[in-house]
């Protein structure tokens, strides 16, 4: 497996007056032939960071259009799981609705923050979300005590089947609390309420990984592919197969792309997202310091 990239394609400093810095976790949905939706969290003056949404020209990357102006989803209400941040997981269509999985975070005092999956529906194509409830479809409990983040949905046979971030703990390091992540599996029958039973899907690979995160599921041919991210001392891009979406092997040396020698992703590379289209398979991502300059592309080749 082999990534060509095509370099940074969206800088949201050049289309966007709400956003500040940053265009992070890039989520595509392709909606025509040459027309592809890319969900993105921009953060405001106040460094937090609420959705947005352009569209892209997958056989014309340069072309950007339809780029949102005001958020697509607010943040919540003081002291709500989603009033400090919202990040954009994955989407899924149901019928003539888009659902948005989302994440929360609310700022914490002895821990930087608290993170919950959270549900918005679409019933325009996309073009305006409607929060599902007020609080998250996903939060912490007896198997995932500290937080939940990060996930992707697949719906086969009826059964929704979901792969999500778990937070395991937290350590302290020089005055910081830092959390450590890793990726597990849950099941639905509507999307709303999940069995958990800690079933973990990719796990860290050496004492040193602490983050292991964002997963991207595609489901061919009698094989599951997952893209994540992974971290010790900076975020690269991983890739595992499994034959049943449960039990999963790493394979992170086949991801086929690396940090550039120069640019917006020389030092690191996260939240990849992976979608096919009639002219091949293109990645989404995140570079430098989760995006801060925007979101690059690639194609496979």
């Amino acid at each position: 497996m082999k990534w060509k990239k095509l370099g940074l394609i969206f800088d949201p400093r050049e289309h966007c007056n709400w956003v500040t810095t940053h265009a992070w976790v890039p989520t595509p949905e392709v909606l025509t032939s040459n027309k592809c939706r890319v969900y993105f969290a921009g953060r405001n003056a106040e460094n937090l960071s609420q959705l947005g949404a352009f569209l892209i020209d997958l056989n014309n990357p340069d072309r950007v259009f339809e780029v949102t102006q005001s958020p697509l989803i607010t943040l919540g209400p003081l002291g709500s799981f989603d009033d400090s941040a919202i990040l954009p997981s994955c989407i899924v269509n149901l019928g003539k609705n888009k659902l948005l999985y989302y994440v929360g975070w609310m700022q914490g005092k002895r821990v930087p923050y608290y993170a919950a999956i959270g549900l918005a529906v679409s019933q325009d194509g996309g073009k305006s979300f409607k929060k599902q409830g007020k609080g998250p479809v996903l939060a912490r409990n007896e198997i995932d005590p500290f937080f939940t983040a990060s996930n992707y949905i697949l719906i086969e046979n009826g059964l929704w089947r979901m792969w999500y971030t778990s937070n395991t703990g937290w350590r302290a390091s020089n005055g910081k609390a830092i959390p450590r992540y890793h990726i597990k599996y849950a099941e639905s029958k509507d999307g709303i309420h999940w069995v958990r039973d800690g079933q973990v899907a990719i796990d860290f690979a050496e004492k040193g990984e602490y983050a292991v995160s964002r997963p991207w599921v595609l489901h061919k041919n009698d094989l599951y592919q997952m893209w994540y991210s992974f971290r010790g001392e900076s975020y690269r891009i991983g890739y595992a197969e499994s034959k049943d979406g449960i039990k999963w092997d790493r394979k992170d040396d086949r991801v086929g792309m690396s940090v550039s020698d120069g640019g917006f992703d020389s030092e690191m590379m996260e939240y990849a997202a992976v979608v096919q289209h009639e002219i091949g398979e293109f990645m989404f991502y995140n570079g430098n310091n989760y995006g801060e300059q925007g979101i690059g592309l690639a194609i496979k080749v």
